[in-house]
């Protein structure tokens, strides 16, 4: 794992990855291949695109975390697959040119209901892509098709991910771009309020946030 300066990750509120480890803690099940060099590949490629200062292209480094050549070039042929589909793509092209990136935000005392149990946490998130209204989140993945990328995104709990900065933002859409690890095609899923993507995730956060809520009393 990266040591990353940014003091984000040694904020007190509650993030998408806080309820991701509990329901790990509280429903294990078996994982499927390399989880850390999996995120450790995924921390490049998200540098490479959102926070290119990171990078040292001369010593194969982000950070500090040292990476092989072979595995900067793969990175850096899964961004060009990105910015050559964003040639095609006017709303990536966009994302891509205005986007602030890695942009943090807080909600103080966000309002929670769980089983008509109502409650209230402090929450945060960082945002890959903003786009001063509404954002995205880039992903890297094994998928090779957009069925496989759609089965993943509940697979992976990245609906839930999504509602809830959405629901941090008080955003009305979403968006996620991901790129394949294995072919370099790059995968969208446009997200709105109240679909079907939206509605899973917030029943899956809502259960997590108020069991985080229940074991910090």
């Amino acid at each position: 794992m990266s040591n990353n300066p940014d003091t984000y990750y040694q904020r007190s509120e509650v993030s998408n990855s806080d309820l991701t480890a509990l329901k790990e803690l509280l429903h294990p099940r078996l994982q499927f291949g390399n989880r850390e060099e999996a995120f450790r590949f995924g921390n490049l490629v998200d540098a490479m695109i959102t926070e290119p200062a990171r990078v040292n292209y001369y010593r194969f480094t982000v950070d500090d975390t040292q990476y092989t050549e072979d595995e900067f070039m793969h990175a850096q042929e899964m961004y060009k697959s990105l910015r050559s589909e964003g040639r095609h793509d006017c709303f990536l092209e966009y994302v891509l040119k205005n986007a602030e990136t890695q942009k943090f935000m807080v909600n103080q005392g966000q309002e929670f209901e769980y089983c008509g149990f109502p409650f209230h946490l402090d929450t945060r998130c960082k945002w890959d892509w903003w786009l001063g209204i509404f954002g995205g989140d880039l992903k890297t993945t094994a998928a090779t098709s957009q069925k496989e990328f759609e089965e993943m995104i509940d697979f992976f709990d990245w609906d839930r991910s999504r509602a809830w900065y959405m629901d941090i933002a008080n955003s009305d859409h979403d968006f996620i771009y991901a790129i394949s690890k294995k072919n370099s095609k790059v995968f969208k899923k446009q997200i709105n309020r109240g679909d079907a993507v939206y509605e899973a995730g917030r029943e899956k956060y809502e259960e997590l946030a108020f069991q985080w809520w229940a074991f910090t009393l």
